[in-house]
């Protein structure tokens, strides 16, 4: 089967090597080159030549339009777009309007783990769309993942990742003041992450970024810009005045992209914490 995969970031990286360890005939586009990949191919037009499958997890909305334009008009007929980005679901419906008032057809298939998820076939989906569809989306998909769980419509599975999300930002911010209230007084970190283990207060979240914290690495898994994108998608798609937390949240990971922070890990907003105490660094 030939598939072209829209997006070669970290998590296209990840999975444009699971795809040609799977054996699919794979042709890679990306927005800025990377003529040293395997498969890269320049012109969209050209990497979704008789492509059976197109597989897009590119940056935002804007992007996923941009995917769809250029690559549309040469698709096959009948071909399948698997759409992996993290989008709203007002974006998600006009898409998938979009592909299968072409004679396409469209899964919305947002997913979640970051790298280190994505380079182990942990990645977990959530497939919107029309029955047949995401069947065929799932078998293409087991590879990456671990789980695929049929959500519904397109715009409930865009709405769910939406929701993970946001909750996932929300816990990482409250991990970091946590941590830098305990540094405050003293605390060490590894008691604090010894403590924690035994309290409710232990979550995916503090688990998968204890090792950075330790470290003060961070070097990104999932970067403030792009948690920050979702985040103004989730305020887009709550009801007016339903997301007080959400608006809070969006407002600090936006005062870190003001401060140089976008290209870090999410959970390096600590630093706005640690410079307004002056201890950056400190752990």
């Amino acid at each position: 089967m030939k598939l072209c995969l829209a997006g070669y970031g970290l998590i296209g990286e990840a999975w444009a090597r699971h795809y040609r360890a799977d054996g699919f005939e794979l042709a890679v586009w990306n927005r800025t080159p990377k003529p040293e990949v395997p498969g890269f191919v320049a012109g969209l037009a050209e990497a979704v030549r008789g492509a059976q499958v197109l597989h897009i997890v590119v940056a935002d909305p804007p992007a996923v339009g941009s995917v769809l334009e250029a690559a549309l008009p040469a698709l096959p007929a009948q071909s399948l777009v698997i759409q992996s980005s993290t989008i709203s679901p007002a974006w998600a419906r006009a898409f998938a309007g979009q592909v299968e008032g072409s004679g396409r057809t469209y899964v919305e298939a947002p997913f979640t783990g970051s790298k280190p998820a994505a380079e182990n076939r942990q990645n977990v989906f959530y497939l919107g769309g029309g029955g047949a569809a995401k069947e065929q989306a799932g078998r293409v998909l087991h590879g990456l993942s671990s789980r695929r769980f049929d959500i519904g419509t397109v715009e409930q599975a865009a709405a769910l990742k939406l929701a993970m999300n946001l909750q996932i930002a929300a816990m990482a911010q409250a991990l970091a003041e946590s941590i830098t209230l305990a540094r405050a007084a003293g605390v060490p970190d590894a008691l604090f992450f010894e403590v924690m283990e035994l309290n409710v207060a232990r979550s995916g979240v503090s688990a998968l970024k204890q090792p950075k914290l330790l470290a003060a690495d961070y070097s990104p898994q999932f970067s403030v810009k792009h948690m920050a994108k979702d985040l103004r998608l989730a305020l887009e798609a709550a009801s007016e005045g339903a997301a007080p937390l959400t608006r809070a949240t969006s407002a600090i990971y936006e005062e870190g992209i003001r401060h140089g922070l976008g290209e870090d890990d999410f959970i390096g907003l600590v630093r706005l914490l640690q410079n307004a105490r002056g201890d950056e660094g400190k752990k």
